[in-house]
C-alpha cells in the first residue's frame, strides 16, 4: 500500500510528482540502486506504467522518442554506475534534437559516495555535458522541490534534466528529513507556464522586405515547422518557393506536395540541391540542418530564419533577419506582409526537376536484378503504410532508403535520431510510438548493423503487444560507412563486413514472426503476408551489399576519391556495374559535369 501523505518517501514524492506532471510512462531497467523508486512505481502501476527494456540505452532512446512523438515529457530510469552510464547515447540524442527528457538514476548510499565503493560513479558529473538541470538529491525535503523543477526545466528548455538519488535516500520519509527553516513545504507548483512567443514587428517588416525583393526564394523546413503546415503552404504559395525538408521535418508536408522538393543533403534530392545553389533568398523554418555544405554559398542568398530559440538563429548560414517565435504564429504574421509573386519560374523549374527525379527513383525501385536491390523492397514497404502510420528509421543506408523511397502522406508521421544520427535508435523509437499511440500502426526501417545492436529489444515489442512491422535491410555490411570511407578520403572499404544473423529466426525465438525476402519476384507476396500478420513482425530483406549510396550530386573531389578507392575495394566490379547504370550514372554526372577523370 502507498505511504500515508505524512510518511511519503523521496521515491513516493518523485513518482507522485511525475503523475502530477502528466507523465504516464517510465522506461527503464531495475537494479539495486533504484529499489525504492521501483517500489514507488509498483504501488502506483494503476496510474503510471513502467516499461522494462533490455538495455538502458533503449530506455533513453524510448524516452526521447516518446517526447518527440507526443510533445510531452519523456522519462527514463536506470540504476547506479553502469546502468546510468548506459543512458548516455539516448540522452545525447534528446539533447541534440531538443527533446524534453527526465533521466532518473540511482546512487550508492549517501554516506558512501566518493569512497570508491561498488558502482561509485558520480553521474551528475557524467551528465553535466548534456543536462539543462542536473542535481544530486539530498533528502526527501529536497526531492519535494527539485522533482518538479527538473520536469519544468526539461520542458522549458527542451532538453535533458537529471536527478541522481542515493538508494537509502529513496526510502527516507519526508517527516524524517532535516528540513531547513527556509524550505517551506510545497512551495513549488507542479506545473509550468507557456506563453505566445512572437517576433518583433520591426523584424517582421524587415523579413518581408527581404523576401518581397527576391526573385528566387527557397524554403528549408524542419521539425520546428510541425503544426504549421497550413501557414507554410501559404508562405510557399506567396513566394512561389520550393520547399526542401530536413530529415526530421519529413512529415511536415506530404512528399508529393506541389511545393516539396524532398530532402536535402546526402540523403536528399537533386532538385533540392539545385534550388539551394540557385536561390537568391532562403527561409529557414524550425531547422538547424547541420550540413553547412548543402546551404547556399555565403553571400549568395539573403536569409530569414524562424525559430523559437534565439540561440539557433544563424547557426548554419548568415541570417539577415531572425524571427524568434513559434512557427505557425510567426508565419501568419509574416504572410500578411508578403506580396504574391507573379513570376513562378523558379518554382516551376524545381517542379520539373522533381518530375525528372521521380522518374530516376522509379528506375531504381523497379529493378529486377539479383541480388535484390534495397530500393525495391523499401519502396514496396512504403507503399503499404496505412494513412495513420508512424514510421521510424535507424541511422545508415536504411535512412537514405526511408528518406528517398518512402513517400509520406497526410496523417503519417516519421522520426529518427537526427543530429546525433545514432545507430540502434530505430527499434526503440518504434516501440515508444506503439506504446504512446496504441491505436496507430507502427513501422520501422532499420539496417542489420543497427538492429543487431539492440536485437533483444524486439522481445520488448512482443512483451508489450506493439504491432510492429520492422523491415531489416540485410546487406551484411555497415553500408553507409563503406561509401563514406571511399568518398570522403579515397580509402578502400575496411572493417565494415558483418557476420550474418538470421533475423527472421531471431524474431520467432523472441515470440514474434519472421519473414525473409531475397528475390525481387517475392517482394510483393511476402510483404502482403507480413502486413497481414498480427503482432510484432520482422521482415528481413537480403539485398545487394554493393549498391552504392550516393548524394544527389557527387562533388568532383568525392568522385575522384571514390574512383581512387575502387580498385582495392572488395566487390569493385559489381560497384562499377552499379554506377554505370541509371540512376546512379546520372547522379554522378550531375556533380562532375561529365568529367570522366572525376567520375
Amino acid at each position: 500500500m502507498p505511504h500515508a501523505p505524512d510518511t511519503m518517501t523521496s521515491a513516493d514524492i518523485l513518482i507522485e510528482t511525475l503523475i502530477n506532471w502528466n507523465v504516464d510512462t517510465v522506461f527503464g531497467l531495475p537494479g539495486d540502486g533504484i529499489n525504492g523508486i521501483m517500489e514507488a512505481l509498483r504501488v502506483r502501476q494503476d496510474r503510471i506504467r513502467f516499461i522494462q527494456v533490455r538495455h538502458e540505452e533503449s530506455a533513453a532512446f524510448m524516452a526521447t522518442a516518446h517526447a518527440k512523438w507526443t510533445g510531452r515529457l519523456g522519462v527514463c530510469l536506470a540504476t547506479s554506475g553502469p546502468g546510468g552510464a548506459h543512458l548516455l547515447t539516448g540522452l545525447y540524442d534528446a539533447a541534440l534534437d531538443r527533446a524534453p527528457v527526465l533521466a532518473i538514476t540511482g546512487m550508492q548510499a549517501h554516506d558512501l559516495v566518493d569512497t570508491f565503493t561498488q558502482q561509485d560513479v558520480d553521474l551528475t558529473r557524467v551528465f553535466n555535458d548534456i543536462a539543462v538541470f542536473n542535481t544530486r538529491v539530498a533528502d526527501a525535503a529536497h526531492m519535494e522541490t527539485v522533482a518538479g523543477l527538473a520536469c519544468r526545466a526539461a520542458l522549458a528548455h527542451r532538453g535533458v534534466a537529471h536527478l541522481a538519488i542515493a538508494n537509502d535516500m529513496q526510502e527516507q520519509a519526508l517527516d524524517d528529513a532535516a528540513r531547513s527553516s527556509r524550505n517551506k513545504p510545497r512551495h513549488t507548483p507542479d506545473q509550468w507556464f507557456q506563453g505566445r512567443r512572437l517576433p518583433m514587428e520591426a523584424d517582421l517588416d524587415r523579413a518581408a522586405e527581404v523576401l518581397n525583393a527576391a526573385s528566387r526564394v527557397m524554403i528549408l523546413a524542419g521539425r520546428g515547422a510541425a503544426g504549421a503546415a497550413a501557414e507554410l503552404e501559404a508562405t510557399a504559395d506567396l513566394l512561389a518557393a520550393p520547399i526542401a525538408k530536413a530529415l526530421l521535418g519529413k512529415a511536415v508536408l506530404p512528399d508529393d506536395h506541389r511545393h516539396v522538393t524532398g530532402g536535402i543533403g546526402m540523403l536528399g534530392t537533386l532538385p533540392s540541391q539545385e534550388a539551394m545553389e540557385q536561390c537568391d533568398a532562403l527561409v529557414i523554418i524550425g531547422s538547424t540542418f547541420p550540413y553547412i555544405e548543402y546551404y547556399p554559398e555565403p553571400g549568395q542568398a539573403r536569409a530569414v530564419q524562424i525559430d523559437r530559440d534565439a540561440e539557433r538563429i544563424g547557426l548554419r548560414y548568415p541570417v539577415e533577419v531572425g524571427l524568434v517565435g513559434d512557427a505557425a504564429e510567426t508565419l501568419r504574421l509574416l504572410n500578411d506582409r508578403l506580396r504574391r509573386k507573379t513570376d513562378r519560374r523558379f518554382l516551376e523549374q524545381a517542379q520539373a526537376g522533381m518530375t525528372r527525379w521521380r522518374r530516376m527513383m522509379a528506375m531504381a525501385r523497379s529493378k529486377t536484378d539479383m541480388p535484390l536491390k534495397p530500393q525495391v523492397v523499401a519502396a514496396a514497404f512504403g507503399r503499404r503504410l496505412p494513412d495513420t502510420a508512424i514510421l521510424a528509421s535507424d541511422s545508415g543506408q536504411n535512412t537514405e532508403l526511408a528518406a528517398r523511397h518512402v513517400d509520406l502522406r497526410p496523417g503519417q508521421d516519421y522520426s529518427v535520431s537526427g543530429t546525433l544520427a545514432s545507430m540502434a535508435c530505430g527499434l526503440p523509437y518504434a516501440i515508444a510510438a506503439g506504446l504512446a499511440f496504441p491505436d496507430r500502426p507502427v513501422f520501422a526501417i532499420v539496417g542489420d548493423g543497427g538492429f543487431a545492436m539492440q536485437l533483444g529489444e524486439f522481445s520488448t515489442a512482443v512483451r508489450y503487444g506493439v504491432p510492429l512491422k520492422l523491415l531489416v535491410i540485410k546487406n551484411g555490411m555497415l553500408n553507409q560507412i563503406v561509401w563514406e570511407q571511399m568518398m570522403f578520403l579515397g580509402n578502400p572499404q575496411f572493417g565494415c563486413e558483418l557476420q550474418p544473423i538470421d533475423f527472421a529466426k531471431a524474431a520467432e525465438a523472441m515470440g514474434g514472426t519472421g519473414f525473409t525476402i531475397d528475390r525481387p519476384e517475392d517482394v510483393e507476396r511476402v510483404l502482403d503476408q507480413a502486413f497481414a500478420t498480427d503482432g510484432a513482425v520482422v521482415i528481413q530483406a537480403v539485398v545487394d551489399a554493393y549498391e552504392p549510396m550516393m548524394p544527389p550530386k557527387l562533388p568532383p573531389q568525392k568522385a575522384r576519391n571514390f574512383r581512387q578507392a575502387l580498385p582495392e575495394t572488395p566487390g569493385h566490379e559489381r560497384i562499377e556495374a552499379a554506377i554505370a547504370a541509371e540512376p546512379l550514372h546520372s547522379m554522378i554526372e550531375a556533380g562532375t559535369g561529365g568529367d570522366d577523370k572525376a567520375g
